[in-house]
């Protein structure tokens, strides 16, 4: 019953974490009623509680393998007691950024989950429960929306205090509903830094999590004051607009991860990737309120698709450094929610217009979408060449002028050659002699005809044993139909004939 418990429990813990993590955010326009904040540092302190909740996701994710999502939980819920009295207290610029920076960890718990849910499900279903359990981000909706309204009721100190309400609540529900029997891995953390960082793909995915994840926060705490700024729309309407920005990414994150499941993720990441760059050439034209609701739309849904795929592909490519790998792609995504409202920011205040900003996010938008597609023909290469090397029976590839191009570790078992014997030799090297001329030129002129031959033969190993193999040759074509190398494939027969 405990463990059915934990995918509903921890979504809803990361729901009240991201409540927390965005009130600065959402009542930055009640707070700058109060107290005096230059526009020029307004991106600053709204970004601020993205710094601790970005680097704090790598020690939280090893921790949750450690000692368990129950205890993380927990004892991130109480730390947060204490920056969100200070910021319901706060009456200077510098209070703000010093609660804001601890309000981080309401930012931070995602690595938990992520981490910790994989462990109860088969992998085909990682990628819907992680998207699942992503979804509660709509905890930064239900802020954003909720908040200005209760603030235009009993003030925006008040509201904050009631989140103080909250957080108890769910640190008494994780130590009384918590798996406390969680399968937990402790290892040395930086042994497990050393085993992933050196690996291409933790850097590609934390480059796309960057765009999808650092947008749908960017966003969140980006659009808000936009809203009032440039549109004039009143606070409540622009909250009620990120509401559903936010909303819309929310519920599209368990339909990526459940499309991941089922279909190829990187051609679902890079369909992402292209709406991306679309849509941020569309937003550096300063359209209308209308067509800016589009593409502001068209972000949306990159940014929630793509968040599902990226934690379907982590724990299938890094099952057992889940914890470090989630950590330091969520912490990624995390700063790619801290830099964009900082550069919008500055470009604003040196072009008066956000133009240049959203031209760069479509060019990395590009860029990753060269990417993904260079993964994936990577990955095909890589698996190819597993295949070649996991095979039981020996495999030489030669050219066209017989000359050895490549063997397979089996090769080397069957034979005795090791590789660096045999590249750039003839295959003749293994004749045992027992065959006339005229068995080679009959096998040539059917490969030459039929473009296969099959049969048996007797080969020589490098202790100058005489073997028979069952010997299987084949023309190897390129796209234009003209052959460009042969196959060879065998197998030692010698006891089967005895």
């Amino acid at each position: 019953m405990v463990k059915k418990m934990q995918l509903p429990l921890q979504t809803a813990n990361l729901v009240v974490g991201f409540m927390v993590w965005v009130i600065i955010s959402a009542l930055m326009p009640f707070i700058r009623e109060d107290i005096s904040i230059p526009a020029e540092r307004l991106a600053l302190i709204t970004a601020v509680p993205v710094i601790l909740g970005s680097v704090l996701r790598i020690p939280l994710g090893y921790w949750a393998n450690a000692f368990g999502a129950r205890i993380i939980f927990l004892v991130s819920f109480v730390l947060l007691l204490f920056p969100v009295f200070y910021i319901s207290e706060a009456s200077s610029m510098t209070d703000l950024i010093i609660g804001g920076l601890f309000l981080g960890i309401g930012g931070a718990v995602f690595s938990v989950g992520v981490t910790s849910l994989p462990k109860y499900y088969p992998k085909e279903k990682h990628g819907l429960v992680n998207g699942i359990y992503g979804a509660g981000n709509i905890g930064t909706a239900i802020t954003t929306f909720s908040a200005p309204l209760i603030a235009t009721q009993i003030g925006w100190s008040a509201t904050v205090k009631l989140y103080l309400i909250l957080l108890l609540a769910f640190a008494a529900l994780n130590f009384f509903f918590g798996d406390r029997h969680e399968q937990k891995t402790k290892a040395p953390l930086l042994n497990q830094i050393k085993s992933v960082y050196r690996n291409e793909k933790l850097w590609l995915f934390s480059l796309f999590y960057f765009i999808t994840f650092g947008s749908f926060v960017a966003f969140t705490v980006y659009l808000p004051n936009f809203l009032v700024d440039n549109f004039g729309l009143e606070k409540v309407d622009a909250g009620l607009r990120t509401a559903g920005f936010i909303a819309v990414a929310t519920f599209l994150r368990p339909v990526g991860g459940w499309l991941a499941d089922k279909f190829q993720p990187l051609f679902l990441l890079a369909g992402t990737f292209t709406i991306y760059t679309f849509a941020a050439i569309l937003l550096a034209f300063s359209p209308e309120l209308p067509i800016y609701r589009i593409g502001v739309l068209a972000i949306a849904v990159s940014a929630g698709i793509g968040n599902g795929v990226i934690f379907k592909l982590v724990p299938f490519y890094f099952n057992k450094q889940a914890g470090i790998a989630n950590g330091i792609v969520s912490m990624m995504g995390g700063l790619g929610g801290f830099f964009p409202p900082l550069m919008l920011a500055a470009i604003h205040s040196m072009t008066g217009q956000y133009a240049i900003g959203f031209m760069l996010l479509s060019q990395v938008a590009l860029a990753s979408l060269v990417l993904v597609v260079w993964l994936y023909y990577s990955d095909r290469l890589s698996l190819a060449s597993e295949v070649f090397n996991s095979m039981g029976q020996g495999v030489l590839v030669t050219d066209l002028a017989g000359k050895i191009k490549a063997v397979n570790p089996a090769f080397t078992k069957l034979t005795g050659f090791e590789e660096d014997e045999v590249i750039g030799q003839n295959p003749r090297i293994l004749q045992s002699g027992k065959q006339p001329r005229d068995f080679y030129a009959d096998m040539w002129k059917e490969i030459t005809e039929k473009e296969v031959w099959q049969g048996e033969i007797w080969n020589r190993r490098k202790n100058g044993e005489e073997y028979l193999q069952w010997l299987n040759i084949s023309a190897v074509k390129d796209g234009t139909g003209e052959t460009v190398e042969y196959v060879g494939t065998f197998s030692d027969i010698s006891s089967a004939k005895k």
